[in-house]
């Protein structure tokens, strides 16, 4: 796995791209995301495909899946995170022991983003379940 990063005219701001041409905006000046709130995106993003994945193969009737993810992060330098927190809200018509079982899964076991962050921080996570 490889990825290139550019930085864009001198403004703490860079484009970064995959070997598959997709790209992503980073800025340390609020004009983009911070790699720091990438993390955190990278965390949600992860486990939801995840639990995507486990819910689709248990024939759940997933309709969408949102996260919401708080990150604290220690008050000296570098300021690492502390404590992460994931709140997902899962809809549909889904069995409430099948969406804990497969965000069980990924947050226990399968989301390798997860897995590497919890090293440092102390990584939680809470479901709501909204029928359609």
């Amino acid at each position: 796995m490889k990825v290139h990063l550019n930085s864009v005219d001198g403004r703490f701001a860079f484009n970064a791209k995959n070997e598959k041409g997709h790209e992503y905006f980073f800025s340390g000046n609020g004009e983009g995301v911070s790699p720091m709130e990438a993390l955190l995106m990278s965390a949600a993003g992860c486990s939801s495909i995840d639990a995507e994945l486990f819910l689709k193969k248990m024939r759940q009737p997933l309709e969408k899946i949102e996260v919401e993810v708080e990150g604290k992060r220690a008050e000296d330098p570098p300021k690492v995170f502390t404590d992460i927190h994931l709140k997902f809200t899962l809809y549909g018509d889904l069995d409430d022991k099948k969406v804990k079982k497969a965000l069980d899964m990924s947050m226990n076991t399968y989301c390798s983003v997860s897995k590497m962050l919890e090293k440092a921080a102390k990584l939680s996570y809470e479901y709501q379940i909204k029928a359609s």
